[in-house]
This record gives C-alpha cells, structure tokens and sequence, in this order.
C-alpha cells in the first residue's frame, strides 16, 4: 500500500462510528474471501437449453464439437475469439474468458487471467528457471510442473485463474548479458530440450491418463531466435536476428520442437523480432510451415503481447494495420495477446485480405484447446479436478518441494576446504550484502505472491549466532559501507557476503552491458576479504553469470555459490548447502565469460560458431573457444566422485545399400536418416561405474559428452545425456547411457541437414575419455 487514507490519519473515531466501520470492514473481509466462480461454458444445470447444443454434448468428438461451436458464430463473434480477453456469447452460454495467465516458476500474478485474494493469498513459488535446470533432474521439472498446475487448478475453482499458461521459456541463453536468460533452462539445446518437455509434462498431463485432455494448457516461447531484449538501444521490438539455417536447427529451435513433438505442448508463442527480415508471427514458414506442419502442433498459436502490432507500428513490415491482421492469420497465428487483431480483421476481411475459412480455422484450434481443458463440459465441480480448492495450494509438500528444487540448483564453485561449515563451531557468523536480506529478489521474475520467505539472513541466523550489515543500499551498489562491513568481519568467525544482481540489473527490457558485478560490490567483496579474521563465503544471487575472476583467485575467499534466484525458501537451501546438511550437486547450466568476451562480441550477432578470419570466438561451450570463468557443467561436491568405463564400442559399422553413393566415393558424414539407421546396429550401450570415494552421501550429475569429428563446423563438445545418482559413502553403481548413432550422434550441416561425421568421435564422462570410430 503507498500512504496512509485519510480514515488513519484521523483522530481516533467515536465509536458508533467504529463500529461501523468495523462492520463494513469485516463485511469486505468476508466478500474478498468469498468464492468466485470460474468460467465455463455449457452450464446445462443453469441453463438446460444449451444441453440441444452440439458443442455442449461431451459424448461427441471434439472436433465436431468445435465445428459445430463455429458455425453458429456471426463473423464479429469469430473475431472476438482471436484475442486474449475472449468475449462471451451470451445466446450460446459462453463466458468471457481471458487467455493470458503466467506461470513460469509457479502461479503468476503477470497477466490479467490470475488474481490473490484473502481466499488464496499466495502461491508456491519455486526457483527462478535458470536455477532449477541447474539440477539437471528432469523427474523435478515435472514434479514441479505437476504441482503449478494443481494449484492452478485450484485457483480456476475459486476464480482466481485460468487454464491457459504462457510458459515456460525454453529460448536458448545465447549471451551473458541477456536480462531474461534467468528465464530459461541455460545455454545447452539438449538440457532446454529435456526442461521443456518435462515441465509441459508436469503441467499439463492429467490423471486420467487421456493424452488429449490437459490439466492446464502450457505455451512455449518465445518461437525464435529471441534473446535480444534491450542492448545499447537495439531493441527486441525492431532487431532482426540474422539467423543461420545451421544455428536455426542446431540450436535455435531443438527446445521448440522437444516441446511440440515430446511435450506435446498445447501452444507456442511466437516472438516480437524478426528472424530474416519477417517477423515471427507473420512468417508461414516458421508458423504453419514448422510448427503445425512437420511437428503437427495440437493446439493453438499465440502471439507475444502486442507482436501484431509491433510489426506494423514499430517494424513497418505492412502499410496497412489490415495487412498486419491478414499477414498474421494467414501465416498461422490463431490467437493475439492484445486487441490488434479485434479491431482490424473484419476490415481485413471486408478487403479480401483473409478469409473468413482462415479464421475459422484459428479460432477451431483455440476452441479445441478449451475443449481439452474441459470448459465446455460444464461445471468443473464434476470433472476430475473439481476437488481441488485453496487448501491445495501452498501445502507443506509443496513448499518443500520449492526448498528442494533450490538446494538441487545451486551450484558450489569454489571451496577450498572448509565448506562444509561446522554448525557447532562456529560462534560468530558475520551475513553481509545487499542480497542477504532479500525476500522478492529471491523470486526473480513472472513471479507470483509466495506463501512466504525465508532469507538467506534468515537461514543462516537459523544455525548459528549472526551479525548483519547491507553493506550497501541496494545491488547496485553506488556506495558501500566498506569500513562497517571489514568491522563486522574482523570480529567473526565466518563471513556470508551475499552479492549479485536483480530485476534493476538483468530483467525483461533489461540487457547487461558488462559481466561485472555492479557498483562497488567487487571493491566491498575484495576489502572484507583482506580484513576478514576467518573464511569468506561469496554468495552470488543472480540469473547470469558474472566476471568474479578476482574471488576465485582469491586466496582468503574460501568458498563461492551460486544460487540463482532461488525462489520462496531460498534461505532454507542456502543454509542447508553452506552447513552441510545438503551436500551440493547443482551444475553450471551456461558459461560464465570474462569480461573481455563481452568487450569484443556485440550481442547482436547471432552466430553460434567463431570465425577466426574477424576473431570471433563463438557462443556457448559447445562452440567458443576463449577462457571461460567457469565452464558449463561446472559443479563441486563435498564429496569424491570418480568413474570408470564398464562398456563402450569401440567401432560401430552403419550398413549401406548396394547403390549407395559413399560406396564409390570418399564421403565425410552420412544422411542421419535412411536405411542405415533403421538397423539395430546403429545403436549402442554407455555403462560407466561411478564411484563415490568420500567420507559422505552425495548426489552426482554424470554428463556423457561427445566430440565429434571436425565436420560441417561441428560442436567441439556436445551433451549427449546425463544422469542423476545418489550413492553413500564408498559406495558405486553403473550408470547406463542409451545411444542411437543416427539421432544421438548427428552434426547439422551448413544447409540444416542432420550428418553423421564418419571417423573418430570423443566420449567424455568427466576425466574419461573413449575414442568410438562410426564408420561404414
């Protein structure tokens, strides 16, 4: 609330008065509480008439059913359908209904479909995305997945939410400097591939085991090439990404299409820039072309918020706003976050511009999608998850679930060995920075109202005795209170600094222009490690990666984490991992660069691989070839992990036809398709034995890498897979990897063509290394 109303302000009332006013107050308290109903149409028990509808008959296919909800629409209704605040038809028993809800971390107050009120105040809110796929455990995207939609559901009970969710972001976290990569899964096309079919999974598959109903509707985006919001004036709103077809389908678009083709996602959203001079949303290709055609999305395909607009007013791709209307349509967007398209297409019709058919079709894949959800079967209190209400939200469970997704995402880079803290030994703990206190930074952004915090100050005063200070005001850090904060950790045993970034430094609209840390935080870092009368932990909170050569150089700083935004019980995980009840197995899910990498890349430039003619050094770990801070994949444990190679080929033959052209000719790679690859011969068993070699339990990520042979400028390192083991002291176990040569060991060539490189390909799992010949 801002200031105080003039009733407070008052001199204390008579009391008649106050009763009054007491009454009207517990009046609105009551009616706040009071439950809403959610939309839905067909209410045959209201209204019996519309039992004789078609659409309304839940015994008849879907698609008849939508074809029947078409054709009884006027041309000014079908409209209506193509936003996303949905105007009812009162005649047919259809309610508004609004499309945009958010829920990337958890139920989102962003968007107008999702409200709190007294009768659920908050939501569970898990980590920031960027620190969950820092577990590199896909059974935890979907069991956070599943409960986001449980409380989803429960909130469109109430009326406090609706079906339709636009997340997650699986765009690939090309550049450091990128204020939304906090959103994504990382920079690995592999990892954002496995997070976003996991997630839709948790989101939408219901517990009636029917693949076509969905508990909510879930939306990947932003579709494509879209990470680029706001860098030194280049703006998402008119950057056109010039976008190779060797970078479109190696990295660009894997993660669009494991959710398409593995998640089954219910929607894309297509983004505001240009991929090659067309915009997104109005390009056939990418929508109808790609999406609907060789994935055959079943669902619907939404617009970013305005985009249609965008490309008209801020891109000028078409002269007329009818054109833009027609262009959209016709390209395959059904649905437009925003009022564009209800104000321009029936003049786009009138013109000849688009067909009446073409919104027909549009709004039937929006309808279809509501008919998935249920909204047409009538009252939600008899379907399957009528049950659900505000005492499944924020349940114990699963607030505990959103501690364990953050103690499973953070990631220990640096200890030099007295990490794990002895909570008995320590009697002075000194907790300083501006983050140490923090309760909404935790979350980051698309955040929802939590069920409640717990700061890092909060966790670690949970254990041991603690003093405090900021440090400085806030992150970034104009002036620091160096000479309060070397005080305070000349006198403890232990000294927390909690440094890194907010939605100030990195946030939608928001790119970096450097990868230090701000202000004068790396100064305060530097001189209480220099006064510091024991070890110094650094605690970076924060979506991107940061230059902090200099801590990790730093002999008095013990010990570094990285903790992402860590979501509700942030403080929680952070005091587990540093005291050791947790023992850390977080993994780095982007590279973190010095601040030289940014000084020489423009983060316009969308090329994934270097180019030593212009000294170009690449993007991501798969391809840049300078000094990296830490590295992808980067993680410590307080343990000792080790592995060792049970089983591997050495050679693996693909069989060619009689005819086949490499046969006669000296051929570098092979078609990752055809008869060769139909045989079980192309595939083939990774057994590696990891040992646990320390004194405590531990869980480890095991990545199995593959180097491919320099063909068509491929990776220098891949993910193949990875797995997630839990073994005790001196314990061990295999871990299996499946590999199929033709889907798993392909390279895109410079034309989009998935190749299989003939030669020496490398297979790591950490130190090991395996040479494998695929040859013919």
């Amino acid at each position: 609330m801002g200031s105080s109303s003039p009733l407070t302000r008052r001199n204390r009332a008579p009391s008649s008065v106050l009763l009054i006013f007491l009454g009207f107050i517990l009046c609105f308290s009551h009616s706040s509480n009071a439950q809403s109903k959610p939309a839905f149409a067909c209410d045959v028990d209201t209204n019996p008439s519309l039992a004789a509808y078609g659409f309304c008959n839940t015994d008849l296919k879907m698609e008849y059913r939508v074809a029947d909800l078409v054709a009884r629409l006027t041309l000014q209704e079908k409209i209506g359908f193509l936003v996303n605040k949905a105007n009812g038809v009162t005649r047919l028993g259809i309610p508004t209904y609004e499309w945009w809800s958010e829920a990337l971390h958890g139920v989102s107050y962003v968007g107008p479909g999702t409200h709190f009120s007294g009768l659920v105040p908050g939501a569970t809110s898990f980590p920031q995305v960027i620190l969950t796929a820092a577990s590199f455990n896909v059974s935890l995207f979907q069991a956070i997945g599943k409960v986001v939609s449980t409380e989803a559901r429960a909130m469109y009970n109430v009326g406090l939410a609706g079906l339709t969710y636009w997340s997650p972001n699986v765009n690939i976290f090309r550049d450091p400097r990128w204020g939304r990569g906090q959103e994504t899964p990382g920079e690995d096309p592999l990892l954002s591939s496995k997070y976003a079919s996991g997630y839709v999974k948790g989101l939408q598959e219901t517990d009636c085991g029917d693949a076509n109903r969905l508990k909510v509707a879930a939306c990947c985006k932003h579709y494509t090439a879209y990470d680029v919001d706001n860098w030194k004036g280049v703006e998402r709103y008119n950057f056109n990404a010039v976008v190779n077809q060797q970078d479109m389908d190696d990295t660009y678009q894997p993660p669009f299409k494991s959710c398409v083709v593995d998640g089954n996602v219910a929607s894309v959203m297509c983004s505001y820039n240009q991929v090659n001079g067309k915009p997104t949303c109005a390009d056939p290709d990418l929508l109808a072309g790609v999406i609907r055609g060789e994935w055959k999305l079943n669902g619907y395909i939404v617009s970013d918020c305005d985009s249609v607009d965008v490309l008209y007013k801020n891109q000028h791709y078409t002269k007329t706003p009818e054109e833009a209307a027609a262009i959209s349509i016709n390209a395959g967007l059904d649905l437009n976050c925003g009022s564009f398209l209800g104000q321009h297409t029936e003049a786009a019709v009138k013109a000849g511009l688009v067909s009446e058919a073409a919104i027909n079709k549009a709004i039937s894949n929006n309808f279809l999608t509501l008919m998935r959800l249920g909204f047409f079967d009538g009252d939600p209190k008899k379907q399957i998850y009528g049950g659900l209400g505000p005492k499944d939200v924020c349940t114990p469970a699963n607030q505990e679930l959103a501690a364990e997704a953050a103690r499973q995402g953070i990631v220990l880079l640096k200890n030099t060995g007295c990490l794990p803290l002895s909570p008995t030994s320590i009697k002075s703990l000194a907790v300083i920075g501006p983050n140490a206190n923090v309760t909404k930074t935790m979350i980051g952004n698309y955040e929802g109202t939590p069920c409640k915090y717990t700061t890092p100050l909060q966790g670690l005063a949970g254990t041991v005795p603690t003093t405090y200070l900021q440090g400085c005001s806030n992150v970034a850090c104009t002036v620091a209170d160096v000479a309060g904060a070397t005080k305070l950790a000349a006198e403890a045993d232990v000294t927390v600094l909690v440094m890194g970034a907010d939605q100030s430094i990195e946030a939608e609209s928001r790119d970096r222009v450097d990868l230090n840390l701000p202000g004068q935080q790396q100064e305060l870092v530097t001189q209480v490690a220099k006064a510091s009368k024991g070890p110094v932990l650094l605690v970076i909170m924060s979506g991107g990666g940061f230059d902090i050569t200099f801590a990790k150089n730093d002999a008095k700083i013990a010990g570094i984490l990285w903790v992402g935004y860590p979501g509700e019980a942030g403080g929680i995980a952070i005091a587990d991992v540093i005291f050791g009840r947790y023992n850390p197995s977080g993994r780095l899910p982007m590279t973190w660069y010095p601040q030289s990498y940014v000084e020489k890349v423009p983060m316009t430039n969308m090329n994934m691989r270097p180019d030593t003619s212009n000294g170009y050094p690449g993007r991501t770990y798969r391809f840049y070839t300078g000094e990296t801070v830490y590295a992808f994949g980067d993680g410590l444990s307080y343990t000792k992990f080790s592995h060792s190679l049970v089983k591997a080929p050495r050679v693996v033959s693909l069989r060619l036809g009689e005819n086949h052209v490499c046969r006669s000719s000296e051929c570098q790679s092979l078609d990752a398709v055809g008869p060769h690859c139909e045989n079980t011969v192309s595939g083939f068993e990774v057994q590696v034995k990891v040992r646990n070699g320390g004194d405590r339990e531990g869980i480890h990520t095991v990545f199995l890498f593959t180097t491919p042979p320099e063909v068509h400028g491929s990776p220098r390192k891949h993910l193949l897979g990875f797995e997630k083991i839990r073994l005790g002291k001196m314990e061990e176990a295999v871990v299996k990897f499946k590999v199929d040569v033709c889907k798993d060991l392909n390279v895109v060539d410079e034309i989009g063509k998935r190749k299989i490189g003939l030669g020496q390909h490398l297979l790591h799992v950490g130190d090991l290394k395996h040479s494998l010949s695929i040859r013919i």
